[in-house]
């Protein structure tokens, strides 16, 4: 299924209850009704300092990928970058002792490549996290409540688990969606415990196997999570789920006409960020389980996503 078809099958799929029904069945949300960060009153001191105890080889590893203009999106996003030297033209200059510069512009989307996705990213029917209708908040020129310029540093323990060695691949194919079961059979095979707070990224080989060597396939669809995977991952209170895939969920979907619901469960019903296209390859090449894992992204008010690049310390 192409990734346009799993579009125009979202429009249909994400309007099966009405927005009285939302209203009704709303509830606040466990840190407060007024809350606009969710899963990120998670990070604590005592978190932040246990987290720094992984650091056991002085290693650092960006967690981002780099993306240009031929990096592929979801559609219709994209980026366009141009360098320009200002008030240089035929040679001048600006300074007294003949000085130079370079600048940059870019147009882009802010969801391309790694990306935090925001509470204000997806809902259902007009519902966003904390009972938030998109007409009190969504403005055409920013988010007036959650957006990702909110959102303190993610400080905390990073786990990864190998979805593909669980299910003896070098690469998961697309539409190969991995449920709680397996979670928590690949936890138990690679020791690794899942706790309160973490954040949880899954390596599926996807994005070492295909954005190089075949972006159209990359982007057309993903293996991922299904939708009690993300359900149990929310009963875990974890601060963050990711993939080294650019949208977690699996596509095609799990449930035809329901693509992307871990988005809304995680986001919607639990305000669990989302972290997407994370480089998960160098930690699971380096035989890495636990780590500190970093984000401080942009801040930039109201928007809805943020491209990063995470650290991930062991």
């Amino acid at each position: 299924m192409s990734i346009l078809k799993t579009l125009a099958l979202s429009a249909v799929g994400l309007t099966f209850m009405t927005g009285a029904a939302f209203a009704a069945d709303c509830k606040p949300s466990q840190w407060g009704a007024d809350d606009e960060i969710g899963s990120a009153n998670l990070v604590t001191p005592e978190r932040t300092l246990a987290a720094t105890k992984l650091i056991k080889q002085g290693k650092s590893v960006p967690l981002g990928i780099v993306i240009d203009s031929s990096t592929p999106a979801f559609p219709p996003r994209g980026l366009s970058l141009q360098v320009v030297q200002p008030n240089q033209q035929g040679g001048g200059r600006l300074f007294a002792y003949n000085g130079s510069y370079n600048d940059d512009l870019v147009q882009l989307w802010l969801g391309i490549g790694s990306q935090l996705d925001g509470l204000g990213h997806l809902g259902q029917d007009g519902m966003y996290y904390n009972c938030n209708d998109e007409k009190d908040f969504a403005a055409l020129t920013g988010l007036k409540k959650m957006g990702t310029h909110n959102v303190p540093p993610l400080v905390g323990r990073g786990v990864v688990l190998n979805m593909a060695k669980h299910f003896g691949m070098e690469s998961l194919p697309a539409g190969k969606f991995f449920t709680a079961a397996d979670i928590q059979a690949a936890s138990k095979a690679q020791g690794v415990e899942i706790r309160e707070g973490d954040i949880v990224l899954f390596y599926t080989g996807w994005t070492d196997a295909k954005l190089e060597s075949d972006p159209v396939a990359w982007a057309s669809g993903e293996p991922g999570t299904s939708e009690d995977a993300a359900e149990w991952l929310a009963s875990k209170n974890v601060m963050a789920v990711g993939a080294d895939t650019w949208g977690v969920d699996v596509v095609p979907p799990e449930k035809e006409g329901r693509p992307f619901y871990g988005h809304v469960i995680l986001l919607k019903e639990h305000g669990i960020y989302i972290l997407e296209t994370m480089n998960t390859g160098p930690l699971v090449r380096d035989g890495v389980t636990e780590f500190m894992f970093v984000l401080g992204q942009p801040r930039i008010r109201g928007t809805v996503q943020m491209i990063i690049n995470p650290v991930a310390l062991y």
